[in-house]
C-alpha cells in the first residue's frame, strides 16, 4: 500500500512566468509526452474491449481474465459469523465479520498485523506459518477461549489472496506469478490453498477455508451489497485491477463445465497486464526504463504506467535525466539520494499537487527534506507540472479500462465501486478519471454522469466474508459448480 499524508486545503495554481526558457522547453517536452488526448484515450479503450473477450476465450490473451466461481450477488439476506483474512503488500488483515437478519447491514471488528519484509522473499512454510499464527491470536483474543480444539463450531473464512491466481474452484488458487513485492521461491504454479490449510491444521484452528478471493472480486461482491447499481469492483492502489459480473455463455473457456449460459460468474480481469504486446498504450521512454528494470519485464505493462507504486519512479526517473542530460536541473547540488530507485512513492506527487502557496515553499522543504536539494521557485514549478502530468496521466488512464467493460457488457449506466491508495488519497484523481470516461463515451455536457466511478465498500474483509456466506449457501442449495472441498461448510 502506498502510504499518503493527510489531506490538505485545495492547491494553488501555480505561474510559470519566472521560468526560464529552457525550463519552460523541458516543461512543453514533457507535456508532449504525458498527455492522453481524446483519440487516444479512445483508441486504447477499444483496443482493450477487444483484449477482455480474448482472455475469456480458450486461447486466452494478455488479461487472464480469471473465473472466480463467485455465481452471482449476494441478496442482503446471508446471515453468521465469518472471519476474513487478508494478506496484501503492507499488512496482513484479520476480520471477524457479523450478517445480521438486516438486509445489506454488517458489523466488522479487525486487527492489522505487520507482515515482515523478510517474509517476502524468504521460506513458504515461514509465511503460511506467519498468517496461521496471527489468526491464532485474533481467535484467541476475540472469543477468550482457553483451547481452541473446543470451540463447537468451524468458523468459515474468506481468504482475501490478491495475487494472480488462477481457480478451477472457489476454494483453491494456483498462483501465476507473485506482485507486490513478494517473491517466494516454489509458490508460483502451485496451489496455495493446501499450503494454507496445513498451516491452520498444525495449529487445529477451528477454521474451515470457503473461499480464496481476490480483493478486486471482493470490492465488487461488498459494494453491490450495499448498492445494487454497482456493477464493477475496481482497486487503484499500488496496483490495478477490475472485476465484473459475466455470463458463463460469455465465457468460452469455462464451455467444458457445462453451466447455464444465463448463470453469472464474477470475473477477476487481473487486467494490469493490458497491452504487455505494447501495441497501444503510449509508453514514454521512462516507462520503458521502469519495466526493463523491474523484476518481471514485459509483465503488467498497464500496471507500471497507472498503478501508485510507479509514480514516483517515473517522477524521479524524469529529473535524473533533467539533471544529466538536459538542463542542467538542480545544478550544483548532491542529488545522490534521488538516484536511489523507488526513493519516492506517489505520495511525494500527492504533497506536490497539494501544495496550497504560491511560492511553492511547502514542496521545497520536501525537496531538501527527503532530498537533501534546495530547489529554486523555477525547478520548484517544473516539479509541479510534472506531478500533474503524472498524476493526470495515470487517472485518463484507468478510466480506459473501466469504460471497456462498460463497452463490452453495454452497460449505459451504472456505479463503479473503487478502493485503493490512490483513488482514495491522490488530488483529482476522481475528477481527472470522470472527466476521461467522458471523453471516452462520448457524454452530452451538463448532464449527470451515467457510469459513476465512487468509493467502495470494504472488499477485502466485508467482501471476502460474503463470498464465504454465498459459497456455503450454495452448498446448501446443491449447487456445487466450482466448489471443490464441501466438508465441515454446512
Amino acid at each position: 500500500m502506498v502510504d499518503f499524508p493527510p489531506r490538505r486545503k485545495p492547491s494553488r495554481k501555480g505561474s510559470m512566468a519566472d521560468v526560464p526558457k529552457d525550463l519552460l522547453e523541458q516543461i512543453k517536452e514533457l507535456e508532449r509526452l504525458f498527455t492522453v488526448d481524446q483519440a487516444k484515450l479512445k483508441e486504447v479503450t477499444n483496443h482493450f474491449v477487444k483484449e477482455l473477450e480474448k482472455g475469456l476465450s480458450v486461447e486466452g490473451g494478455s488479461i487472464p481474465m480469471n473465473p472466480t466461481w463467485v455465481m452471482g450477488y449476494p441478496d442482503g439476506h446471508e446471515t453468521g459469523t465469518f472471519l476474513a483474512l487478508d494478506m496484501g503488500g503492507t499488512n496482513l488483515r484479520v476480520c471477524e465479520i457479523v450478517l445480521p437478519e438486516e438486509k445489506g447491514e454488517f458489523e466488522i471488528i479487525q486487527s492489522k498485523y505487520r507482515m515482515p519484509e523478510e517474509l517476502k522473499t524468504g521460506d513458504s512454510e515461514e509465511l503460511w506459518e506467519y498468517i496461521a499464527d496471527c489468526l491464532q491470536q485474533f481467535i484467541e483474543y476475540h472469543h477468550e477461549v482457553e483451547d481452541l480444539e473446543q470451540m463447537d463450531k468451524k468458523l468459515p473464512l474468506g481468504f482475501t489472496f490478491s495475487f494472480p491466481a488462477t481457480q478451477d474452484f472457489i476454494d483453491h488458487g494456483i498462483l501465476q506469478r507473485w506482485t507486490k513485492g513478494f517473491d517466494i521461491a516454489g509458490v508460483e504454479g502451485k496451489d496455495v490453498a493446501p499450503l494454507f490449510e496445513a498451516a491452520l491444521e498444525k495449529r487445529k484452528l477451528p477454521i474451515k477455508l470457503g473461499a480464496l478471493i481476490n480483493d478486486t472480486t471482493g470490492t465488487l461482491i461488498a459494494s453491490h451489497y450495499t448498492d445494487e447499481t454497482m456493477q464493477i469492483g475496481c482497486i487503484f492502489g499500488t496496483g490495478c485491477n477490475a472485476a465484473y459480473m459475466e455470463n458463463c455463455g460469455s465465457v468460452p473457456k469455462i464451455a467444458h463445465h457445462n453451466l447455464p449460459p444465463d448463470m453469472p460468474i464474477a470475473i477477476n480481469c487481473e487486467y494490469g497486464a493490458f497491452d504487455n504486446e505494447h501495441a497501444v498504450l503510449p509508453r514514454t521512454p521512462f516507462d520503458v526504463i521502469i519495466d526493463e528494470d523491474s523484476p518481471r519485464p514485459g509483465q503488467q505493462s498497464f500496471e507500471k504506467m497507472i498503478a501508485g507504486l510507479y509514480l514516483g519512479e517515473l517522477f524521479r526517473l524524469v529529473l535524473i535525466d533533467l539533471h544529466d542530460n538536459k538542463c542542467k536541473m538542480f545544478e550544483g547540488q548532491d542529488i545522490s539520494k534521488l538516484r536511489k530507485a523507488y526513493s519516492l512513492d506517489a505520495s511525494f506527487l500527492s504533497f506536490i499537487e497539494e501544495d496550497p502557496f504560491e511560492n511553492l515553499s511547502e514542496t521545497g522543504e520536501l525537496f531538501s527534506k527527503e532530498l537533501g536539494i534546495k530547489a529554486h521557485k523555477p525547478e520548484l514549478e517544473l516539479c509541479r507540472r510534472l506531478a500533474e502530468l503524472i498524476g493526470t496521466r495515470a487517472a485518463r488512464l484507468s478510466a480506459c479500462g473501466v469504460a471497456a467493460i462498460c463497452k463490452k457488457k453495454e452497460i449505459k449506466a451504472c456505479h463503479v465501486g473503487a478502493d485503493g491508495s490512490v483513488f482514495n488519497k491522490y488530488p483529482h484523481f476522481k475528477a481527472r478519471g470522470a472527466q476521461a470516461l467522458r471523453e471516452i463515451l462520448d457524454w452530452p455536457a451538463g448532464k449527470r454522469d451515467p457510469i459513476d466511478i465512487r468509493a467502495a465498500e470494504d472488499g477485502s474483509g466485508v467482501g471476502a466474508a460474503l463470498i464465504a456466506a454465498l459459497t456455503i449457501k450454495r452448498v446448501k442449495a446443491g449447487n456445487l459448480a466450482g466448489i471443490r472441498n464441501t466438508e465441515g461448510m454446512i
